[in-house]
């Protein structure tokens, strides 16, 4: 249920009718950073996703949880007349729900690379314990090992995102409205 006032022939896209009523130059950098991770990353889709999905899962947002960037992110930032437009989900192949069923018991999953757990560690840390991430000497050795500086601030700034706008739309009750077919405009929050 939406936390602020939407009017009954919105209630299908609350995110929609905030963006375009409240905040509006807040919500629409926001939407630009949302689109430039989808865009921009250099992750793989595997690292990515699981670093997503994990984010995700710690936010409690429903469409975040739902949401497979393989399958949705061309429809919701995609730029249209644009095919030379880069998405993450170039970035190598796709994971299956077998994966993402195993994020939230990835300490003992098997189906995860190396990378894949540190990216999945990284974003939960980042979500639940920054300060002691922060100063986790052992962990930014690992890291170091496994990904060059640019990953890691790719990394860092996508896991960012999904914090910060995952939590804004399960805190204010935008998170229950499938966001997939909503027009790319109004869609580019995850």
């Amino acid at each position: 249920m939406p936390r602020i006032t939407v009017p009954q022939d919105h209630q299908a896209d609350p995110f929609g009718f905030a963006a375009r009523t409240h905040a509006v130059p807040i919500v629409s950098a926001s939407s630009a950073f949302s689109a430039a991770v989808y865009r921009e990353s250099g992750l793989s889709l595997r690292e990515f996703e699981a670093a997503r999905m994990r984010t995700a899962q710690i936010n409690g947002c429903m469409v975040c949880k739902d949401f497979r960037a393989d399958r949705d992110a061309p429809a919701v930032f995609s730029v249209a007349g644009d095919p030379n437009r880069k998405l993450v989900t170039d970035n190598g192949p796709a994971p299956d729900e077998a994966f993402y069923t195993a994020i939230e018991d990835w300490r003992d999953a098997k189906v995860f690379s190396a990378r894949e757990r540190l990216a999945i560690e990284f974003a939960e840390r980042f979500g639940t314990e920054p300060q002691a991430l922060a100063i986790d000497e052992d962990f930014w050795a690992l890291m170091k090992a496994a990904f060059s500086d640019g990953e890691v601030v790719d990394l860092a700034y996508c896991t960012a995102a999904w914090v910060g706008l995952g939590r804004v739309a399960h805190v204010l009750g935008f998170d229950t409205v499938c966001l997939a077919s909503a027009p790319a405009s109004d869609a580019s929050r995850h």
